[in-house]
């Protein structure tokens, strides 16, 4: 069974221009703020990682017809279903049919200014080496995985330039999976616009992505 994910429709045609919204627009409905506190409260419970936020959301089915805290709705549905939270009749139901399950954490509103200006670092100490160094030309890797993953579809098997080597990160990959942090070392890596989409009219353009040190090898 294949990873349906649509976290990569930045490097896919059909979807019509790009309508920049009003600046500071932040929210078209009442709804939409109160998904987002959602997000903020149950998020900091610890019952999934932000990775698993990530795969939930752009795993749905449904995700090309939903804006976009349709999606951060649907993700949450899905999420504390999973972790046995919310059960799907009181979804339904839309109100409380059992009794509470017990989170690690509760973020009382107080807090919230103070976690959101924190963040969630996820640097990390590993005890190997870089196995690249910038200026090095690499290779991205060409095969699709079946599962949770940050490589875009677009520049799978391309090839680039290491910019920037900027220490290890938690890995993505196994994070969203529930198989720990598994830190990786983690690059930018500079493509040329003729690389990655083939058009000798994107010889002058570059793009830049972070990509963990697994999606990579070097050019023999």
């Amino acid at each position: 069974m294949s990873y349906n994910c649509h976290s990569h429709l930045g490097g896919r045609e059909g979807f019509g221009a790009v309508v920049p919204e009003p600046e500071g627009e932040l929210f078209h409905a009442d709804w939409e703020r109160e998904v987002l506190a959602m997000a903020l409260a149950i998020g900091a419970s610890g019952a999934w990682n932000l990775d698993m936020g990530r795969s939930a959301r752009e795993t749905l089915p449904d995700y090309l017809t939903l804006s976009y805290y349709q999606i951060w709705l649907q993700g949450l549905e899905r999420l504390v279903v999973e972790r046995g939270l919310v059960r799907a009749d009181e979804l339904a139901a839309g109100k409380m049919l059992h009794p509470p399950v017990a989170v690690k954490r509760v973020l009382h509103p107080g807090e919230v200014a103070g976690v959101l200006a924190r963040g969630s670092p996820t640097e990390r100490t590993v005890t190997t080496r870089a196995r690249f160094k910038a200026g090095e030309r690499v290779r991205t890797r060409a095969a699709a995985v079946n599962h949770h993953t940050r490589l875009p579809d677009y520049a799978r098997g391309k090839i680039g330039r290491i910019e920037r080597v900027n220490g290890a990160h938690v890995f993505a990959d196994t994070h969203a999976q529930g198989l720990g942090e598994q830190p990786e070392w983690l690059y930018t890596i500079v493509f040329s616009g003729q690389e990655l989409w083939g058009d000798e009219s994107s010889s002058d353009l570059t793009v830049s992505i972070d990509a963990w040190e697994p999606y990579l090898e070097p050019l023999r």
